[in-house]
């Protein structure tokens, strides 16, 4: 997806730098720090990643001085490579690298806005360096290796930070974790997480990956850059142009031009949807639109915006006229009406639908066109939407035998 362009060293001479740019053409720069492995097939797929979130990503080869141009992978050989590198690297030279990195995507056409870092292994503390000496507007270090051997340079540190870390890393211990904890203990503006039950290179698809925690450890990440350097996005609106899609217009092509080029889909009850696009078209287009009753109605209840994901409360009610494949597949049209609580989790990456995870209580479906009986069962029909738009219309603990055993009591 990116491109590379030439940065002129401090003292002379100039170095590479993978460019990846944000499909608006420009963004805020993020300027993206290499493990020890360098600028290899993985960190571009990360800077292509971020230029889906709206950013321009700047990855500088740090290696060059060393030997440029090296393409090393996560096998043990080239761990041994790597390694060697890292012990011959300078970390002032670095820094002058970054600098000049920094200065390089100030003038670039493509950067519009503020500039942050954010790296891995041994850029999450290049990172850690480049917030004390590069003049970044926020920065982002994971599992940084030796932070703790220079916090002395955490006074300089006046910018947001976030510094992500794998409970089971060999190469940062406990002990220096808790050191960098301590260095930032009480600035707001410093998060530091513990990850546990992982290891170094969690976020690292070819290495320890652990989908959870890299997924949590984006979300945070982006919590420290975008509020500092953007972009912003109305999430709300975009959710709603994508409902519109969906449920008025009913126009599947539309809808997919709401998302990112390879989305997916999960309704979790009955496990339809649809990963990468030509599922999730398909489905959408054969599946879900023709599929869906006419007299479909979305009751809001609440909703929650957070940085990269919206959550929707909503009563969801129809009448079963028609067979619906992605709700009841199989089961042949009741005629009956349903109301049932649905909860829409909604993931964007920059300004596109990137997932879904939509909940509902499928038993609650079951019971009101008369497929489960609920007698004897701890489940309920439309009671459970009613009580939802009106907590008091329906009684609390009506299925729990026990309720009356401690009624009078403290």
């Amino acid at each position: 997806m990116g491109s590379w362009m030439d940065v002129t060293a401090s003292e002379g001479g100039t170095f590479k730098a993978y460019v990846a740019t944000p499909a608006a053409g420009s963004g805020p720069g993020l300027l993206l720090l290499q493990e020890i492995f360098g600028v290899n097939q993985h960190i571009r797929e990360v800077a292509d990643l971020w230029a889906e979130e709206g950013y321009t990503v700047v990855a500088p080869d740090l290696f060059w001085r060393l030997q440029p141009g090296i393409e090393l992978g996560y096998d043990e050989a080239s761990f041994g490579q790597a390694f060697g590198y890292y012990q011959r690297f300078d970390m002032g030279l670095a820094i002058a690298d970054m600098q000049a990195t920094v200065q390089a995507m100030r003038g670039h056409a493509a950067v519009q806005g503020g500039i942050g870092a954010l790296g891995f292994c041994l850029g999450g503390k290049l990172a850690y360096l480049a917030a004390a000496e590069c003049g970044v507007d926020a920065a982002v270090g994971y599992y940084g290796v030796g932070i703790e051997a220079d916090l002395a340079r955490a006074a300089k540190i006046t910018c947001p930070v976030t510094f992500h870390f794998a409970g089971l890393d060999k190469f940062v211990p406990p002990e220096a974790v808790t050191a960098v904890q301590g260095a930032f203990a009480g600035r707001h503006s410093a998060k530091i997480y513990v990850y546990p039950g992982v290891d170094h290179g969690f976020n690292a698809p070819r290495h320890a990956y652990h989908r959870p925690s890299a997924a949590l450890a984006h979300s945070r990440s982006l919590e420290c850059l975008r509020p500092v350097i953007g972009p912003h996005y109305d999430l709300s609106a975009l959710w709603d142009k994508h409902c519109e899609l969906e449920f008025g217009t009913r126009d599947a092509a539309a809808t997919m031009k709401t998302m990112v080029a390879e989305p997916y889909v999960n309704h979790v009850p009955t496990l339809t949807g649809g990963i990468g696009y030509k599922d999730l078209y398909r489905f959408y287009k054969h599946h879900f639109i023709p599929q869906t009753p006419q007299d479909t109605a979305l009751q809001p209840l609440s909703r929650t915006v957070g940085i990269d994901r919206l959550v929707d409360e909503m009563i969801f009610s129809f009448t079963h006229d028609i067979e619906i494949d992605w709700l009841l597949p199989g089961i042949k049209p009741t005629g009956r009406k349903v109301a049932v609580p649905l909860i829409a989790v909604v993931h964007f990456r920059g300004d596109k639908l990137y997932n879904e995870h939509i909940h509902w209580d499928q038993a609650s479906v079951l019971v009101q066109i008369g497929l489960l009986d609920p007698k004897g069962l701890p489940v309920a029909g439309v009671e459970t939407a009613n009580k939802l738009l009106d907590p008091a219309a329906v009684p609390s603990n009506g299925l729990m035998a026990r309720w009356a055993t401690s009624a009078g009591q403290a």
